[in-house]
Formats: structure tokens, sequence, C-alpha cells
């Protein structure tokens, strides 16, 4: 249930979801706001990269921020919900 919480937090599944392809860093993981839902304020940015920072999903490299070995297992695990939510998507 924690990991549920965690990933139910606003941005936070937004943050691993764009951390999949590679590193990137604050001001690029805000520039992602238009490809997402809404604006993401800095504070709210720094508060889910700290959260995914405590639970070892996401790490600082020299590069930005980016998934660990746990973060990248747990995008395996929600990738296949992209083909399913858009597939959802279209009976609604």
């Amino acid at each position: 249930m924690a990991l549920f919480d965690l990933l139910g937090r606003r941005w936070a599944m937004g943050i691993v979801w764009n951390l999949h392809a590679g590193p990137l860093t604050f001001r690029a993981l805000q520039a992602l706001r238009g490809r997402t839902s809404g604006f993401i304020s800095p504070s709210v940015l720094n508060a889910r990269i700290k959260d995914l920072q405590d639970a070892k999903l996401v790490a600082r490299t020299l590069d930005g921020y980016a998934l660990t070995g746990l973060g990248q297992e747990l995008f395996a695990l929600i990738e296949p919900l992209e083909a399913y939510s858009q597939k959802w998507g279209k009976v609604l």
C-alpha cells in the first residue's frame, strides 16, 4: 500500500514515466508539463523528487535525475498500463 500511496501523489507517476528514457534535469522535468496534465510548481517537483529518492526509485546523477534499478523495475511493471489506458479511454 505504501507504493500505491507514493505513486498516487501528484506528479510522482509522471516523473517516473518521464525518466524511463534517461536522466533529466530539474528544468527539463518542469518543461515536460506541456506533455502532461497541468503545471507543476518547483516546490511540488522538489517534494516529489525527494519522495522518489527516499523510496530509492530516483537518484541524482551528473546528468540530472534518473531512475535507479528499482525505478526501472517499477517502470517495467507500469509500462503495460499505457496500452490498457489507451483502450480504456476509447471506451469512455
